[in-house]
């Protein structure tokens, strides 16, 4: 019998600096796709072979926040079908292997409070126009707020495909293990009411640490009980990250502890809790994803 668990891929970032690909500040994982794009087709194909269901395009840090105005004005939509054709010919050779397109926030990771509504469809636009022909769903990712989200789903219109909504937690707040709040400090039963008013098909948390993910699952279970929304987690391997962090802005230290059977110990408890789907983010590499694949149900 094989698995019911849909596992995701790892953090794509970091597992292109362990490869030696260029990587620097800020560009992120974007350098490589601009300046040597054949590592990312190889870190796709690592998750891939470690056995990931699903990976996702390398098209996070393609915002100006990132790779800057002029760039993304001249490049950004080229990039983002640069990097969907790299992810689809990577799938296309696994069978049943899905891509998901990254949206990323776009002013800044864990940044609600930079969030500009009257610009998001001028930065999402091109990366849905460079990404759809390539993408079996849409995945908007470390999302803070659900004013972020609702800007998703305006930009992709009437796009088919399946939106999954991902939103980043509060990991530093004393109260995170009881009352599990997003970046931008609306509620966990937010996140959900909004996902059900916005057809998602799926909701995840990543991008925080795996502590906190066991307390917003059951909160997600509870405020979505009688609906046949899937939950997912995907957790980082960054230490405990302050209100006014900005992902990727600096290269955190990875934790030590967080080994691919420790790890592993994490995903059995989130799917102990309810999550149809696992992966990793930030520091979680190929090494993770396949302990995940060897173990979970």
């Amino acid at each position: 019998m094989g698995r019911r668990t849909i596992l995701l891929d790892g953090g794509m970032g970091r597992e292109l600096q362990r490869m030696g690909a260029p990587f620097r500040q800020p560009e992120w994982s974007a350098l490589a796709l601009i300046e040597a794009p054949g590592y990312v087709r190889r870190a796709h194909d690592a998750f891939l072979d470690a056995g990931a269901d699903i990976i996702t395009s390398n098209s996070y840090a393609l915002v100006p926040f990132h790779i800057g105005e002029e760039r993304f004005a001249a490049q950004g939509g080229a990039l983002a079908s640069l990097a969907g054709r790299l992810a689809r010919q990577a799938a296309g050779a696994k069978a049943g292997a899905r891509v998901a397109g990254s949206l990323p926030p776009l002013f800044g990771s864990y940044r609600a409070d930079l969030f500009d509504a009257a610009r998001a469809a001028d930065l999402l636009v091109p990366l849905v126009q460079g990404l759809a022909p390539h993408v079996d769903l849409w995945l908007a990712e470390t999302q803070s707020a659900v004013a972020e989200v609702r800007a998703v789903r305006a930009a992709l219109g009437a796009d088919p495909k399946p939106l999954w909504l991902s939103f980043t937690l509060e990991d530093e707040a004393a109260d995170a293990a009881t009352h599990p709040r997003l970046r931008g400090g609306e509620t966990v039963a937010q996140a959900i009411e909004a996902a059900l008013a916005l057809g998602a098909a799926a909701l995840l948390f990543n991008c925080s640490q795996p502590e906190v993910m066991g307390p917003a699952l059951a909160a997600a279970r509870t405020a979505a009980a009688g609906t046949p929304l899937p939950l997912g987690v995907y957790a980082n391997a960054f230490p405990p990250q302050p209100k006014d962090a900005t992902a990727n802005d600096g290269l955190d230290e990875l934790r030590a502890d967080l080994t691919p059977a420790t790890y592993l110990d994490w995903a059995r408890r989130w799917v102990d809790a309810g999550a149809a789907i696992v992966g990793g983010c930030c520091g979680i590499g190929p090494d993770h994803i396949r302990a995940l694949a060897a173990a979970l149900p």
